[in-house]
């Protein structure tokens, strides 16, 4: 076997290593993340704001909302340490934090037992849950990127959001044995199961993000001390349209927060569909997800990443207004399709190729800060949707109208941000996120260098 061959075979094994603990990192944390968007759709308004009369629902949403809001300065601290000390650290670090809030979650008491403590406690740790959220899709999308072999950046780097989408299918498929319970025991001890389960989760996750191994470009920028002294500062002197390009451009993740919570509201609560069942449809949709994005992901490592997001992100602005027609069917089978084409086709686009595609248009020097602080941004808006939306439905929940156009709205407005921001499919790893003058000197550098060997 030539050096060369091996060399390729040892560089697959990371980019392997990195996405599979990419997968199953995101995987569990994202279970920790969801499982309270679950809990805010269908019990947190009773248990937590009960005095609040038919504002319940709202201030639930708004919780879930309240992470989103942290989620920026947990993207500003994680991408400071990313960038300066390396990604491994940073993501075992986020993980013990979700860990440990989400389990604390699982044991407060109600609002019953101690009033407003109740509530501030809980919006305290959703606020925990957002800042270690901060760093962990991006750092799992810079690291998995920074591991793959030109050509198939966007298929590793894909199981970080198809990890995310599994967490997503686990953290509602484990409500479903919840919603069963009965009544009392449900409100009393059955909500907090999913949330106490967590601390296992986080031990098994733990141990794979401990595997992990440094980027060989961090290690590189690391050896040569060229890592940046603020890498904050640095990214948005130097890069800060394209902060602004992947901020719009990540507003398209609200489709799977309308899917996920107000949707599951507006079928439980106004069409009156059954609860476990309306939660194996969003599992189902979500499964899908998994194998469909990797599939996206690697097509727009063939066509370009822009066709395959922009297409995906007008097909979710189309579908969403089937989906609340059919909701109101109430016809199972329809639901099932439709939620699918939502989520499993056309959302996947998008989800599958943006964490390649938003690292990509940042240098290595600070990549994890433009990918965390710009995504962060977009998700800050995502997050209050479900909020938003309720309070466009102007006190009647059956008005889902003005939700599927607030849609549409922030769905075009991330397909104008793809457009603005260069393509990247083609650009080798090395001169990513570099200016063209900057490009051409590195190429001409590395020509010269290669010109003695010929």
């Amino acid at each position: 076997m030539s050096a060369s061959t091996s060399a390729v075979r040892a560089q697959h094994g990371k980019a392997r290593t990195a996405a599979i603990s990419g997968f199953l990192g995101s995987t569990l944390e994202y279970y920790d993340f969801f499982i309270f968007g679950s809990a805010a759709a269908l019990f947190f308004g009773k248990l937590f704001f009960p005095d609040a009369g038919a504002a319940s629902e709202l201030l639930s949403f708004a919780t879930l909302g309240v992470a989103y809001i942290a989620r920026p300065l947990g993207a500003i601290m994680w991408g400071h340490f990313g960038d300066r000390f390396g990604r491994k650290n940073v993501l075992v670090l986020t993980l013990v934090l979700m860990g440990a809030s989400t389990f604390l979650i699982g044991c407060l008491p109600t609002y019953s037992g101690v009033g407003l403590v109740a509530p501030i406690a809980l919006v305290a740790l959703r606020l925990v849950q957002g800042i270690s959220a901060g760093g962990e899709s991006p750092g799992s999308s810079s690291l998995t990127l920074e591991h793959s072999p030109e050509g198939r950046r966007a298929f590793f780097t894909s199981f970080t959001m198809s990890g995310i989408q599994f967490g997503i299918v686990i953290s509602s498929l484990i409500f479903i044995p919840v919603t069963m319970l009965p009544q009392e025991a449900l409100m009393s001890w059955g909500w907090r199961v999913p949330f106490l389960l967590s601390a296992v989760v986080t031990l098994v996750a733990f141990y794979l993000r401990r595997r992990l191994e440094e980027p060989e470009v961090f290690e590189e920028l690391k050896d040569d001390a060229k890592t940046a002294a603020i890498p904050l500062v640095e990214l948005f002197r130097n890069d800060f349209p394209n902060v602004i390009r992947v901020t719009l451009a990540a507003l398209v993740t609200m489709v799977n927060t309308v899917f996920t919570v107000f949707a599951l509201a507006y079928a439980t609560q106004v069409v009156k569909l059954d609860k476990p069942m309306m939660l194996v449809v969003i599992a189902v949709a979500n499964l899908v997800t998994v194998f469909t994005q990797p599939m996206w992901a690697r097509l727009s490592d063939k066509i370009g990443r822009k066709p395959v997001f922009i297409t995906g992100t007008i097909g979710s602005a189309v579908l969403v207004f089937a989906f609340f027609t059919v909701l109101g069917t109430g016809n199972w089978p329809l639901i099932f399709l439709t939620a699918i084409a939502l989520t499993g086709v056309f959302y996947a686009m998008p989800n599958g190729v943006y964490p390649a595609y938003f690292p990509e248009l940042f240098p290595a020097r600070t990549r994890y800060s433009g990918m965390a602080v710009s995504l962060m941004l977009g998700l800050l808006v995502a997050g209050f949707t479900p909020a938003i939306g309720t309070a466009l439905t102007a006190g009647n929940p059956a008005n889902w109208g003005p939700v599927a156009w607030m849609t549409v709205g922030f769905c075009a407005v991330a397909a104008v941000g793809a457009m603005t921001a260069r393509e990247t499919f083609r650009t080798p790893k090395a001169e990513l996120g570099l200016k063209p003058a900057r490009r051409s000197a590195r190429a001409v550098a590395h020509d010269a260098v290669q010109e003695p060997a010929a």
